[in-house]
């Protein structure tokens, strides 16, 4: 899982890397073959610099996207934007991972359909021309011996300590795509501690399996405790599989960011004035 995390960080920042595994083999295997060869001997090399780099004291960012200004026949869009894919099979016969990798847009042309798209035409007028898709990895040979695949797409931040303390929300649109039969889609909030072998420390979902057809707006949110610096926190959407039964679930105006409390002066401000109404009322029914 480590060596994966240093190439992923290494790609990521770089763009060495493309997720293009048309003729890889997942049946349990780490998916080597999807890099690309003139490359990953370099790759290797940045990722290990990587790895012996100071930790800095990052903090959580906002982040707003309406997916508006993404080019639809551009397979890099969503990678462009810091999304990530990861997977996970689960079988009788042992599971394993893979990932993160760059997230593709498949629905640029010839892309097989793999964890997201940057779609259009099904929005609303709060959604406007784009949005984005979220469905299983179906380029994974699992799906055809009935293992369940767990796709995950997400943004990913690291959580410092200027962010204790903090309440974190994460709010989208969403209504219901093609989902079907025994597939599951979710929206969540993760932390995973990268000293402790990314063990995930914090799960938060909201089930978007069932919600209706037409958009609704939805949110999860954290607190940022002390035990949470330096952990890695994602936000986004995943979703279970198996047999090729469609997944999809199409989201929007993906926000992130702090919560903002208000302060207690406008609350008594608010108390006062409606203690007023509640006064000006009575005098008038008297």
């Amino acid at each position: 899982m480590k060596i994966f995390r240093l190439l992923g960080a290494a790609y990521d920042s770089f763009l060495l890397f493309s997720y293009q595994p048309a003729q890889a083999t997942y049946g349990g295997k780490q998916m080597l073959n999807i890099f690309n060869r003139k490359t990953v001997a370099l790759g290797l090399a940045m990722a290990a610099a990587i790895a012996f780099m100071p930790v800095s004291n990052a903090a959580l960012v906002n982040y707003s996207q309406n997916f508006e200004g993404m080019t639809q026949a551009d397979t890099g869009a969503l990678g462009a934007d810091g999304w990530l894919v990861f997977g996970n099979v689960f079988s009788s016969g042992g599971d394993y991972e893979y990932g993160p990798f760059i997230a593709p847009n498949a629905c640029a042309a010839g892309l097989d359909p793999a964890f997201s798209c940057v779609a259009a035409g099904e929005g609303g007028p709060a959604q406007g021309a784009q949005q984005l898709v979220a469905f299983s990895d179906y380029k994974n040979f699992d799906h055809a011996i009935g293992n369940i695949i767990e796709s995950n797409l997400f943004q990913e931040q690291t959580i410092g300590t200027a962010d204790v303390g903090k309440t974190m929300f994460f709010n989208f649109d969403a209504k219901k795509g093609d989902i079907a039969g025994s597939s599951t889609a979710s929206a969540f909030i993760k932390t995973v501690d990268p000293n402790n072998g990314y063990a995930l420390t914090n799960f938060i979902t909201f089930d978007t399996t069932d919600i209706p057809t037409t958009w609704g707006t939805y949110g999860l949110d954290i607190l940022i405790d002390s035990s949470l610096d330096g952990q890695l926190l994602q936000f986004g959407f995943l979703n279970t599989a198996t047999n090729y039964e469609p997944s999809g679930v199409i989201y929007d105006n993906v926000n992130f960011g702090v919560v903002v409390p208000i302060p207690a002066a406008i609350w008594l401000f608010g108390s006062g004035l409606l203690g007023l109404v509640g006064i000006s009322r009575r005098k008038k029914a008297a």
